[in-house]
């Protein structure tokens, strides 16, 4: 019999078809303003949890992977498109965004870096006018929209 640590983070695509599951705290949850993550994220910045191979596995699925430098691959979805991962080719550690996790309120990032790209604005948005989901669209509306959306769980 196999000794198989229990999770402690899982999360997934937004599709489903990947899932992976944490074993460990994360080592460390930043933000990064670099212009390599505000593509690969689509964003203006992306939120990573750093975490250590040994303590990192994918437990549905493999995701696609593009090299995004000669040190760096970035993992996805190859199904739904999600960003799923950065790492450094042959590191110890995988960087997994944290709005893959099933839990990503429990990701609070302590760090920043690629700050020389940080867009001007970004320290601005806790300030902004802002609307739930149901403000934006309406009661009605929303109760007509049919989630394709993997849930937050397996």
């Amino acid at each position: 019999m196999t000794d198989v640590a229990q999770p402690v983070l899982t999360g997934g695509c937004q599709c489903g078809a990947i899932r992976f599951a944490l074993t460990a705290v994360p080592l460390q949850v930043s933000l990064c303003h670099c212009r390599m993550c505000q593509k690969a994220s689509g964003a203006p910045f992306a939120t990573l949890a750093e975490v250590a191979n040994k303590d990192f596995r994918w437990t549905r699925g493999e995701p696609a992977s593009f090299q995004s430098s000669n040190i760096a691959a970035r993992d996805f979805c190859k199904a739904c498109g999600t960003p799923l991962s950065y790492r450094q080719i042959d590191g110890d550690t995988i960087e997994i965004m944290t709005g893959a996790f099933d839990r990503p309120d429990r990701l609070v990032p302590k760090l920043q870096f690629g700050t020389e790209s940080r867009l001007g604005w970004v320290g601005t948005i806790a300030a902004l006018p802002s609307k739930t989901t149901q403000q934006n669209y309406g009661a009605d509306k929303l109760a007509g929209i049919c989630s394709r959306q993997h849930p937050d769980h397996d």
